[in-house]
């Protein structure tokens, strides 16, 4: 009988969660009300080769799409200046532009650019001008440094297949400069594809991408299924479960060349890896002796060590920031509800209180929430809680979410769902106020994971 009830209870938690489809596009559905209004100028290249980017592009839509921004259309630009000299900063107040951002493309041969970029303060520009102090930037203008419009003024070298990944920088760069929060632009995120085939059998990959969805590989694609991936906290490994040869097996491989090592393959489950946060450590979920239970896993020298006991199905660990306690799933009180024992000690207190069933929790950078998906009158949500208030928010809606997880700044999430008969991965901030799809149709995206 206990077999079986670790059977339906897995059973319940996967049916719970329902499948989206793959990454590909970021299509902002809900923004802030207060979003600052920005203009990012097409940058001008010079020189006899073209870049297979555009680079001014990439900065503008990341900016778009963290839904702090209200963009303003390139088509409707009657001037394009690309260094200070040219910047007519009347025109751009006239239009209620609060910052700019320009810039140049320079061809060195070989593949090679330098970019070159600024971004400028509009409104700083009217100050009085009076005083003799002053400054030079990079582009070689005199400023008066009362007065300087200039809040970044950057160059870079990169090569072409390197102009994508520099867009990301860039927008981190004003992003951070504009709002005093870290960008996630830069950041990747891995999820299972499942592709199926003419004869309906199904195939797996282990994909990961930019967090926009651009530049997808798979590290690992198989006949059986994947599931639970979980990235190291230095962005080099991805923990997670196969099923070849039809038996659960933990695995880790590199993201870089997708060299993969056999953690564990005990009999029965094998699941649910989830990093120390010096990456020395792995909690897993093991069966053995027909009890689901929560253990560590020494990375080098393989040794376990048990932290739940009794009778009832511990799952889904999550460390805290500080690596001092964990966070789980379990059924203990009756039904799936979010405990947390102090490693210290071993005490486990319950921390969830609100819904029916609370699953798939993990902890927000700062150590102050939870992030989880939350069941109440039937509908399956995203939610975060303070763990000092025990406040609950539901931050979706849809009712048909799963597998949520955090960014490295706290400030987004990224999760499964569907929207109007379709699947898509869906982003929504932690405080509500931005929502964003990300589209797809080639194959069903499970376990969505933000990397660091």
């Amino acid at each position: 009988m206990k077999i079986k009830s670790i059977v339906y209870f897995i059973l319940f938690l996967l049916l719970a969660q329902t499948s989206a489809y793959a990454v590909l596009n970021l299509e902002l559905t809900k923004g802030v009300d207060s979003s600052v209004p920005i203009a990012v100028v097409p940058f001008e290249t010079q020189g006899n080769e073209s870049p297979t980017v555009d680079i001014s592009n990439i900065i503008a839509s990341d900016l778009q799409n963290s839904g702090q921004f209200k963009l303003f259309d390139t088509e409707q630009m009657k001037q394009l200046p690309s260094r200070l000299s040219e910047v007519d900063f009347d025109y751009w107040r006239g239009l209620k532009i609060n910052d700019l951002v320009i810039g140049d493309i320079q061809a060195e041969g070989g593949g090679v650019f330098r970019i070159n970029f600024s971004l400028l303060d509009v409104y700083k520009n009217q100050i009085n001008n009076n005083r003799s102090t002053s400054v030079k930037n990079t582009m070689g203008i005199i400023l008066n440094s009362n007065i300087n419009p200039v809040l970044v003024d950057k160059t870079y070298i990169t090569k072409d297949k390197g102009l994508r990944k520099l867009g990301h920088n860039i927008a981190d760069v004003i992003y951070q400069k504009l709002t005093g929060e870290k960008g996630i632009f830069s950041t990747k995120i891995a999820y299972v594809l499942v592709k199926r085939k003419q004869d309906y059998s199904a195939q797996y990959s282990l994909v990961v991408a930019d967090a926009d969805g651009y530049n997808q590989h798979a590290i690992l694609v198989s006949p059986q299924p994947i599931m639970s991936p979980a990235w190291s906290p230095d962005g080099k490994q991805i923990a997670y479960v196969s099923f070849e040869n039809r038996r659960a097996s933990l695995f880790i491989s590199t993201v870089a060349t997708g060299k993969r090592r056999l953690v564990t393959r005990f009999p029965g489950i094998n699941g649910a890896p989830a990093w120390s946060p010096d990456g020395k450590k792995l909690a897993i979920v093991l069966s053995r002796d027909d009890n689901t239970k929560i253990v560590t896993i020494n990375l080098a020298t393989g040794k376990l060590q048990q932290l739940t006991n009794g009778w009832s199905i511990d799952t889904e660990p999550k460390f805290s920031p500080d690596g001092k306690s964990i966070i789980f799933t379990s059924d203990r009180g009756g039904s799936p509800q979010i405990y947390r024992m102090n490693l210290a000690n071993r005490q486990v207190k319950r921390i969830t209180f609100s819904g029916n069933y609370n699953a798939r929790a993990s902890f927000t950078p700062d150590g102050e929430n939870i992030i989880m998906l939350h069941r109440d009158n039937g509908l399956f949500d995203v939610a975060i809680q303070n763990l000092k208030t025990g406040v609950v928010t539901v931050l979706t809606g849809a009712g048909n979410d799963q597998s949520p997880s955090v960014a490295p700044n706290g400030k987004m999430i990224i999760y499964a769902s569907h929207n109007e008969g379709r699947g898509v991965l869906g982003l929504v901030s932690t405080d509500g106020r931005v929502k964003l799809r990300l589209p797809e149709s080639e194959g069903e995206v499970r376990e969505p994971v933000w990397g660091p």
